[in-house]
């Protein structure tokens, strides 16, 4: 059934309420099965419209969910999802479906598997294409442990191009490792899938045959229909080409419907009883079964929770506060519109990144390298080495995978690229797999490198501008969201490299005590506040400083500060542990400076989803909890005074 709505009550779905575990599932007729499959759509539906989170990926594998538990043993079998996009109906299935409305809020199911969550989450994930090595890795130890056991790793074609997973492919072929890669592919990742890899996907299916396994066992080919909505994106490689999967050594099998239950449950159960590494290519729809996502399948990647309208008393719309993605996006697009040299590059992160406008304005300057973070740096670096000036795009989280190229290909070399680094520092929902906790303490012990980070959404815009001008690897790192609402400046303004600002400056005149707040990045506005609070609670005179740079630190300020500074404290959104502060205490120590320090910033352990400002509240990063340590840490002072 076709759905045009996302429904606000719940659904009815009397099968769908009689599963708890898997087993209850393998219980049914098959026959039943795609009633089971509609309800579990329409459940679907309901639950990610009251919780938002990822949608369109989770409609396209509900028949493929149903047929792999139906067929295997789980979770004696060991069934993995990369990147875990699509894992509800598995998380519905196992035991957690009157918990999907709270995916994702505090306290509540995670957006993605989590071994601690239940026993079917095998593995945790969040970053993409890391199923297979961990099914490899499960395989291998249950062969040694003579525990046999079918292995089953379910990988998206855009995870597919990323290195690791043919890494893992290429190392499962060497072992001849039992275990089964079911490749989903529905011709995108977050955005479109590309590059070669897509091409010869397209070429499989202009084929028009599937590998199957006759009633003897024996692999056979016979032609497949070609569906409405197998229209690929890609044109296809001109070249007859090998099939890739078969020249690497695996067993392959398909392409079939992956929304035809009784052709994947017949599938599934003729190649379970194959040995070695074997690889089933199912096609299927994102956004299966609701039209919307159907034809729009970007857009709906992920939703937001869905509100049921009510049409009275609602006050004028304001105009909305535009999000720091969209502040580098009108940045590229102006600094590229004055220098031809500027070139983009993402790993398939384009609209995440806000660069449609770049894509559309500049596509031979624009280059979608898939996921494949590490090649995306050191691409970078080769454009340097021509004397062009790459931007690269990315996540905090992902850069941690192209850190050996940040410092062996870029920084090593000293080569101009600069980074603008989305999503650093918590990120709310999506938890601890995406947090941007620990790109001050990796990038800071980089040589040549400048790193900065923005009070609000008008200084990003001049600190990527003085990223992209300074000559040698520079980086900006931004948060997620919305900014605080400045007005942005047209113009834009090169910022000295290394100077902080002193941003507000209290009662300096009347108390000869003083603290001084080293605020930076996102914590610099409530740092303000806090300061606010503490010049009439405390009597004492407060500054705090925008520290701007993180790497050089502006030891000139700090050593003036000092002077007059009965008690520093440093407030950042990153781990505490080798972050800003600990370079403002390295300094301190370096100078022989004796001043009591407090260093404020995330604990040292993975801090679970929760809404972004319940999670700075509970680790005191907000005005209150800023106030609060500082108040805290100045009675210890004035004890020793």
């Amino acid at each position: 059934m076709l759905y045009t709505e996302i429904p606000t009550q719940r659904p009815v779905t009397p099968l769908l309420d009689e599963i708890d575990h898997p087993q209850q599932l393998r219980k049914l007729d098959q026959s039943q099965l795609l009633a089971v499959a509609d309800e579990l759509r329409q459940y679907i539906l309901y639950a990610a419209g009251k919780s938002g989170g990822h949608f369109g990926a989770n409609l396209g594998v509900v028949e493929l969910t149903i047929a792999l538990h139906y067929c295997f043993n789980t979770p004696t079998d060991r069934l993995i999802w990369d990147v875990g996009h699509q894992a509800y109906p598995h998380k519905v299935l196992t035991g957690r479906r009157d918990l999907m409305p709270t995916i994702r809020a505090k306290n509540g199911l995670a957006a993605f598997p989590t071994r601690e969550e239940s026993l079917f989450d095998t593995f945790g994930v969040g970053h993409s294409s890391t199923a297979i090595s961990a099914g490899l890795g499960m395989a291998l130890a249950r062969r040694y442990k003579k525990q046999p056991c079918d292995v089953v790793a379910v990988v998206g074609d855009g995870a597919m191009t990323a290195g690791m997973a043919f890494e893992a492919m290429n190392d499962a072929v060497a072992h001849q490792a039992d275990m089964m890669v079911v490749l989903n592919d529905n011709d995108m990742s977050i955005s479109c899938s590309t590059g070669g890899f897509a091409k010869h996907l397209a070429a499989i299916w202009n084929k028009g045959q599937s590998v199957i396994l006759n009633e003897d066992g024996q692999a056979v080919i016979e032609p497949h229909p070609v569906w409405e909505y197998t229209s690929r994106l890609h044109t296809p490689a001109t070249e007859e080409a090998d099939n890739l999967f078969k020249a690497i050594g695996f067993e392959y099998y398909g392409p079939f419907d992956g929304h035809n239950l009784d052709q994947l449950i017949r599938a599934f159960h003729a190649i379970k009883q194959r040995k070695g590494p074997r690889l089933i290519h199912v096609y299927t729809k994102k956004g299966k079964g609701f039209s919307p996502a159907e034809s729009d399948p970007i857009k709906y990647h992920a939703i937001s929770k869905v509100v049921p309208t009510v049409t009275r008393g609602l006050p004028p719309l304001k105009k909305p506060i535009p999000k720091y993605t969209d502040i580098f996006g009108q940045w590229l697009c102006d600094e590229a519109d004055k220098d031809s040299r500027l070139l983009a590059i993402t790993p398939a992160m384009c609209e995440g990144s806000g660069m449609v406008s770049f894509a559309k304005q500049y596509p031979e300057r624009f280059f979608d390298v898939a996921i494949a973070e590490q090649h995306a740096v050191t691409l970078a670096a080769g454009m340097a080495c021509e004397g062009l000036k790459p931007v690269v795009a990315i996540y905090s989280t992902f850069l941690q995978r192209g850190y050996d190229q940040l410092i062996h290909d870029v920084a090593l070399q000293n080569l101009d690229v600069t980074f603008g680094i989305d999503r650093a520092g918590l990120v709310g929902e999506d938890g601890p797999t995406h947090a941007g906790a620990y790109d001050y303490a990796f990038m800071r012990t980089v040589p040549n490198l400048v790193l900065m980070a923005p009070k609000d959404e008008n200084e990003c815009r001049h600190m990527l501008h003085t990223a992209y001008h300074y000559q040698g690897p520079a980086a900006v790192r931004y948060p997620r969201g919305a900014g605080l609402g400045v007005d942005v400046a047209e113009d834009m303004t090169l910022l000295e490299i290394g100077r902080a600002e002193v941003v507000l400056d209290l009662n300096t005149d009347l108390y000869d005590e003083q603290i001084t707040i080293l605020a930076f990045g996102s914590r610099v506005a409530p740092a303000v506040e806090a300061a606010e609070r503490l010049s009439h609670q405390l009597n004492v005179a407060v500054c705090v400083v925008n520290m701007r740079f993180i790497k050089p630190l502006d030891h000139e300020l700090i050593l003036a500060k000092s002077d007059q500074t009965t008690l520093f404290v440093t407030v950042e959104e990153h781990a505490v542990m080798a972050g800003a502060g600990s370079a403002v205490n390295e300094y301190l120590a370096a100078e022989a400076i004796l001043k009591p320090v407090v260093n404020l910033g995330l604990p040292d352990r993975f801090l679970e989803h929760a809404d972004h400002r319940q999670m700075l509240h509970d680790c005191g990063l907000d005005a209150e909890g800023i106030a609060h340590s500082v108040v805290k840490a100045w009675s210890k002072v004035m004890q020793h005074i």
